[in-house]
């Protein structure tokens, strides 16, 4: 969530900002909104001011023998404008914040300006040794593979739930699972996170603290019951864990990693790619959030894009790191990265993996905080995550780049001592 006096002082930075992401302009509104604030809040200060200051005189008048029926009518008809101002400033405050709440946070200076994701910028790439984008024999897509070699049964998983919730059937499943352990284990040992296993249900304050609700509402799933929501990403409870909650400056920075499973509807897809895992509605996500102190949350980033790229450099699968601009931002980053792995049978990148920083946006939201040693201060922390990633997209293209001109399939060697197996067929 934005900050009013950061709006209030920087009116033009911010209502530009709303435009590079393709948002609307909320400024004025706010700035009027916050003024007639401050005068309810003066009024109603005067009129209690007034209020107390007769209702102390009052007892030295009866003492005095003197008829205090109009000045108590009078108090009344205060009270009853105090009690007026006290509910027209919780409507005011009201509508700021829910302005403020379906409001997206700015872009980072270092963000290229543009307007859709055909402008974002390619930072790098990195290929295997001996890759080549050409291939020297007919390359199966992965949903072939998977039926061929009896790894995936996407039409069994429509039967039992409905299109996008994939059936991941005998050595298929030890993959996914094989790869999972293994990203976990590199963020572990390797990255030094900590491990967390998060609720898979979480309620609507936690949506609200990391940004999804209520822009986002209609991708969500929602059991309607209970009030709960199926998580689209571990970001959402790993980020509410310190969810109103005040933080010691010598526990900073957290790194928590954490899998589960992610839920997405994704209303507004329809006519997208949706060919097997191009578009599920379910899949699995090992995921990385970081608190941070504020001064250096844009390093933090650049740490959490190559904890990521060490998983993939560690499998070999290619892929490109791209800077998105302001208009394909998410509506909570100020600044992100996608992780892209080659997809042969597409002959295209697929996103695997996002990691982004939304600096104080969802603190604010959540209202997570920590207190500085020197002069106890309390600042809101930056929040970051990242993908580490999604095996989804990241399976397509294992499967497809490790795929052997007869149709088979080899193991990456650092997942061979988690399947206990070399070669799929």
């Amino acid at each position: 969530m934005l900050d009013v006096k950061f709006i209030r002082e920087n009116p033009e930075l911010v209502r530009q900002g709303l435009i590079n992401k393709n948002s609307q302009d909320i400024v004025d509104e706010i700035i009027n909104l916050y003024e007639k604030r401050r005068t309810l809040i003066a009024k109603t200060e005067e009129l209690k001011a007034k209020k107390n200051k007769v209702s102390a005189e009052i007892p030295k008048l009866k003492k005095a023998g003197k008829d205090t029926s109009n000045i108590f009518a009078e108090m009344k008809q205060v009270g009853d404008e105090i009690s007026q101002l006290d509910g027209s400033l919780k409507e005011v405050e009201d509508n700021i914040e829910n302005i403020l709440r379906s409001t997206p946070n700015i872009a980072h200076e270092s963000v290229p300006v543009g307007k859709s994701a055909e402008e974002n910028v390619e930072v790098r790439r990195w290929l295997p040794e001996g890759f080549s984008f050409d291939n020297d024999f007919k390359v199966l897509d992965h949903v072939e593979l998977g039926k061929k070699l009896k790894l995936l049964d996407f039409e069994r998983g429509t039967k039992i739930a409905g299109s996008g919730f994939p059936l991941y059937t005998a050595k298929g499943a030890t993959l996914e699972r094989a790869l999972i352990n293994f990203m976990l284990d590199v963020h572990l040992q390797k990255h030094n996170y900590t491990e967390i296993m998060p609720p898979v249900l979480v309620n609507r304050d936690s949506m609200k603290g990391t940004g999804q609700i209520p822009k986002m509402e209609e991708d969500m799933y929602f059991i309607e019951k209970d009030g709960l929501y199926p998580i689209p990403t571990a970001e959402v409870p790993i980020t509410n864990i310190h969810r109103e909650e005040i933080l010691s400056e010598k526990d900073l920075p957290i790194k928590y990693v954490g899998y589960s499973p992610c839920f997405r509807r994704e209303a507004g897809s329809y006519g997208k790619d949706s060919k097997g895992f191009l578009r599920v509605h379910q899949f699995n996500k090992v995921e990385m959030v970081k608190f941070s102190f504020p001064e250096n949350s844009y390093e933090e980033l650049e740490l959490m894009v190559k904890d990521a790229e060490d998983i993939l450099q560690a499998l070999k699968i290619p892929y490109r790191i791209l800077m998105l601009c302001t208009g394909d931002l998410s509506f909570s980053a100020a600044k992100c990265y996608d992780i892209e792995t080659w997809s042969p049978a597409e002959n295209k990148w697929l996103e695997a993996s996002s990691c982004s920083n939304f600096e104080s946006f969802q603190a604010r939201r959540a209202n997570i905080r920590f207190k500085r040693e020197a002069n106890k201060k309390t600042e809101f922390v930056h929040t970051l995550n990242g993908s580490g990633l999604a095996t989804s997209r990241l399976m397509v293209s294992l499967l497809e780049n490790y795929q052997t001109p007869e149709g088979k399939v080899i193991v990456p060697k650092v997942l061979q001592k988690y399947t206990g197996f070399e070669i799929l067929d």
